[in-house]
């Protein structure tokens, strides 16, 4: 028996995202925070746009569906109001959205009731969510975000059958899993979920390494992803070795800066793939095993000589 026990300490959220568009949005648009998102809602999105413009405004982050539709979802670092509500409305209409999310700190009742009454009179072609997103910590622990569904459509999941948009993506990293335990590979720890990516260490903390699938652009992937304070320092350090690094690995990469997102990548892709078709999934998961081998190798050693501060950005004044 315990002697002690901790209580949960709820975070401001601005202690952990101090801009709405700027620090939440992008966050959010993380594929591991987007697939928390959607299991929390029995959805599975994939980013299409962050901001996108609907007239004189923007959208916060438009997704795809499982069945191709779309996906809009709006968010808010405080207690809803009624100008995000129009705005909803708007985006709704302007981009043919079929469901509707919309995050905010605390929904107020009048905003929870007007949720409510767009999921009884609207048909099944369009459904509403209201989210709401708390922080929560232990003692000294890392602060863990928590979605709380507080408005859905009256028969979720409606059209929509969680175990059947899920499944075969927790069946297909299964199936990955013991390919790599019949190699003996470094990455068979991994934990099968119903997600678009699986992440794996590659001795520094500020790097993974990624095996990546989708539907809706039909392609595989493997991608190497850089984060943190010194993610662009190192991006560009890279960069600066792209033919020895693409020599190494035997083919062009992509290599994405990600502008005012959280993560620069580089990702080597395998196109006209059906990850959903169980019959090529030996092929597939033969092709995402070699690709991580060959990542590791070609980037563990070069990862663990680089220094961030080699870095000088162009408009830096040498003396």
């Amino acid at each position: 028996m315990y002697e002690e026990l901790s209580r949960l300490e709820e975070v401001e959220l601005r202690e952990v995202w101090q801009h709405e568009a700027q620090d939440f949005t992008p966050w959010l648009a993380e594929d591991e925070n987007l697939s928390h998102l959607a299991e929390t809602l029995g959805l599975n999105l994939e980013l299409e746009a962050q901001e996108i413009g609907v007239g004189d405004f923007q959208a916060d982050i438009l997704c795809k569906n499982e069945d191709d539709t779309w996906v809009v979802i709006e968010n808010q670092l405080e207690e809803t109001d009624h100008e995000h509500l129009g705005k909803l409305l708007t985006y709704s209409a302007g981009l043919d959205a079929h469901t509707v999310i919309w995050i905010a700190k605390n929904f107020r009742d009048e905003h929870r009731a007007a949720l409510d009454q767009l999921n009884d009179i609207t048909d099944d072609r369009v459904t509403y969510f209201g989210v709401e997103i708390k922080v929560w910590k232990i003692d000294a622990s890392h602060p863990a975000p928590r979605f709380e569904i507080v408005c859905k459509p009256n028969d979720v999941p409606r059209s929509i059958s969680t175990a059947s948009i899920n499944d075969w993506k927790t069946r297909f990293w299964s199936k990955f899993k013991d390919h790599l335990l019949s190699l003996n590979s470094r990455f068979n720890r991994l934990s099968p979920r119903p997600t678009n990516a699986v992440s794996f260490g590659i001795g520094h903390a500020d790097f993974n390494l990624e095996a990546r699938i989708s539907k809706q652009k039909e392609r595989i992937g493997t991608r190497l992803m850089i984060k943190g304070d010194d993610a662009i320092a190192y991006y560009h350090l890279l960069y600066s070795t792209r033919e020895s690094i693409e020599e190494d690995v035997g083919k062009e990469l992509e290599w994405e800066e990600n502008p005012g997102k959280k993560a620069c990548t580089v990702s080597l892709h395998k196109s006209d793939i059906s990850p959903e078709n169980e019959e090529s999934w030996s092929d597939q998961h033969t092709w995402l095993a070699e690709k991580l081998e060959l990542f590791d190798n070609v980037f563990r050693q070069r990862l663990q000589e680089l220094d961030p501060s080699d870095y000088l950005p162009e408009d830096t004044d040498v003396e």
